[in-house]
């Protein structure tokens, strides 16, 4: 309950007796509305966090840390489970939009049907930055994170320094869709298991890492070029990159 801030009993109180609508979804952000209620309880996995539906006589798994007993003919109960405890779940707000009032600055991900191709080059050419940055950026679009922008961008050939102010419509359009095949890549096959905590509902590993172009393989050849790749550190993180197919930008003085 680290994330309520309220803490556990309040949790609790706010949610007896409440009724769950349809779950939706932001970004890396799952949240449950609470109907009639303008709430809703957001949910965020973290790094190795489940959202698992249970039989209230299921044994409690390991890690469990939430549990919500549902009071219909079902016996079933919603379980939060999470071994390295960066996840949570928390009551907030919605905003008008039905957004809790925490995620209103995140943007739609590439693969929301109603996310704005137009809108987001217009973004991120005001937003004068760099482009690995601003894949980065939540408020300009989320869901992408720091293997799938590599992994993008060497799609793309650009470079992760590349300024964002250069972008032209087709450019951005060539980006978006390599952001978006590396992700439907990357769901086809459950994601990107780098240990055995990244699992999903099931606890089966993601097979996502066996198909990287770019992150992680510093020193082996470009699958393009065979130009050997390179790792440079990047925002307490790491970039990686074929020197030759994404050049370094020049810098105009």
């Amino acid at each position: 309950m680290r994330r309520h801030i309220a803490g556990g009993n309040d949790f609790t109180y706010r949610l007896k007796g409440h009724r769950f609508g349809t779950p939706r979804r932001r970004g890396k952000y799952l949240w449950l509305p609470l109907e009639d209620s303008g709430q809703s309880v957001l949910a965020h996995l973290g790094m190795s966090g489940q959202l698992l539906v249970q039989p209230n006589d299921a044994v409690d798994e390991k890690h469990l840390r939430i549990r919500v007993r549902f009071a219909d003919e079902l016996g079933t109960e919603l379980r939060f489970v999470d071994q390295r405890t960066f996840g949570g779940l928390s009551l907030h707000d919605n905003t008008p939009d039905g957004l809790p009032d925490v995620i209103s600055h995140i943007a739609r991900d590439p693969l929301d049907p109603l996310f704005d191709d137009e809108a987001f080059h217009e973004a991120l050419r005001r937003k004068r930055t760099t482009i690995k940055r601003a894949l980065l950026d939540q408020s300009l679009i989320s869901g992408v994170g720091n293997i799938y922008a590599d992994e993008a961008l060497w799609r793309s050939r650009v470079h992760y320094e590349r300024p964002t102010a250069g972008f032209t419509r087709p450019r951005t359009a060539e980006l978006l869709g390599h952001v978006r095949d590396v992700m439907n890549a990357a769901l086809d096959v459950g994601g990107t298991s780098f240990d055995s905590l990244y699992v999903n509902v099931n606890g089966e590993s993601g097979y996502f890492d066996r198909s990287l172009d770019a992150y992680g393989r510093e020193g082996l050849p470009c699958g393009r070029c065979a130009t050997p790749m390179l790792r440079r550190p990047w925002m307490n993180r790491s970039s990686y990159f074929c020197p030759k197919c994404q050049r370094v930008p020049r810098v105009v003085s």
